[in-house]
């Protein structure tokens, strides 16, 4: 699922990183908000392929539309909002879709 890899490839990308090593590597950066623009659009695709399922992963919406604003407001970006997405509300992201993942193969 790319979801899951590039939610797994943000996690690799920072560890070890702190906020400031973040605000001084603009590939770091480019390369998070790519991965989350990702995550974004499996999300957006899941909401319309199986809505039942995307309905069990919390802030759906919320996820779908911080890729759009990665998308369509680069110029505007708030560095301290990615990051905190990435602290605070990735690894949420991760145990869901892992727990999802895991009944769904349950299933099959």
């Amino acid at each position: 699922m790319g979801q899951r890899d590039a939610a797994d490839a943000i996690q690799g990308y920072v560890q070890g990183c702190s906020f400031d090593d973040y605000l001084a590597n603009r590939l770091l950066r480019a390369g998070v908000e790519r991965e989350f623009v990702t995550i974004g659009e499996a999300m957006s695709q899941l909401a319309k392929l199986a809505p039942d399922i995307a309905a069990r992963i919390s802030d759906t919406r919320r996820i779908i539309g911080f890729r759009n604003m990665i998308v369509h407001g680069y110029d505007r970006i708030e560095d301290a909002a990615v990051w905190d997405a990435v602290q605070s509300h990735l690894p949420a992201l991760q145990a869901q879709v892992a727990a999802l993942l895991g009944e769904l193969g349950d299933e099959a």
